[in-house]
């Protein structure tokens, strides 16, 4: 089972920026689709953003030119990169993981993704 582990989640005031990492523990990162999903309290999942394996991105309406997504392969690692947040923000953010050697494009379907990190905090707020 592929692991996932999100880091870079925490306290910020509104219109601040934090980025979050997803390290996956994979031989070779290049074939694989990533994703960010969030869920806050009460609320249904949601994705925000994937980046395929020839850095296609996708966004969620929500978060559109606001946050970007990139991947470091070699690193093994994904970035997102959250600017302008905003108080609706807040959620537990996920980073998902799917072997897609054949798609140059990347879902933000939860369930086009099989593998799920534990996810990191964010919150919003003055």
């Amino acid at each position: 089972q592929l692991q996932l582990e999100e880091s870079g989640g925490g306290l910020v005031q509104p219109g601040g920026s934090l980025r979050l990492s997803c390290v996956v523990a994979v031989r070779n990162l290049d074939y694989y689709a990533i994703a960010w999903f969030r869920q806050a309290p009460g609320k249904e999942r949601e994705g925000v953003a994937a980046i395929s394996i020839a850095a296609i991105t996708e966004f969620g309406e929500s978060v559109q030119g606001r946050f970007t997504i990139s991947r470091d392969n070699p690193k093994k690692t994904v970035y997102l990169q959250m600017n302008s947040l905003k108080p609706e923000d807040t959620a537990r953010y996920y980073c998902a993981a799917k072997h897609r050697p054949w798609d140059l494009l990347a879902p933000l379907s939860a369930d086009e993704y099989d593998a799920w990190g534990q996810g990191t905090q964010v919150t919003v707020s003055s």
